[in-house]
């Protein structure tokens, strides 16, 4: 197995470089190697969306590319958003809004949104859905979800959305 060099940049901008198997996924890379343990593996067929990370500034599924691929990218995984003692503000309304539940699918959601809030803001309940119709909830959570993504666009355009 050839090794290769992989790189990138996670959340808070810190950079990471390992050498790795020219086969191994970024879901792994990120996982195993660097303990960024909040990209969750679902299906490994890109299907459930709860690998989700932002590949320089796009979401893409960590279990679909190869680390090597990544090498010098800016990626971002739900580490990078906020941790427990300094949210940011969707993970303070997915929690506010209970749109949690079992939290398998939420790092994927949070990303997800993550790319959707820097694009848009002016979304209608049914951009939201088809925004996160590519994760799968298993709890079936995407009302709370879809509420709480409406509640930081309320927010951010000061209650007048």
């Amino acid at each position: 197995m050839t090794s290769r060099h992989a790189s990138a940049v996670g959340g808070y901008g810190r950079r990471y470089e390992k050498e790795v198997s020219s086969r191994m996924l970024l879901s792994d890379f990120l996982r195993d190697t660097l303990g960024l343990t909040g990209t969750h593996v679902g299906c490994e067929h890109g299907i459930c969306g709860c690998c989700t990370v932002l590949l320089n500034g796009a979401s893409a599924r960590s279990c679909l590319c190869l680390a090597v691929q990544a090498d010098g990218a800016e990626i971002t995984t739900v580490e990078g958003l906020g941790d427990v003692t300094n949210l940011n503000l969707l993970q303070k309304k997915f929690r506010e809004h209970h749109a949690l539940q079992c939290g398998f699918c939420t790092p994927g959601m949070l990303i997800t949104v993550t790319e959707l809030l820097s694009h848009k803001s002016d979304l209608s309940d049914d951009d939201i859905r088809e925004a996160i119709s590519g994760n799968i909830c298993r709890c079936t959570g995407y009302e709370h979800i879809v509420q709480a993504v409406r509640a930081v666009l309320n927010e951010q355009s000061g209650g007048q959305s």
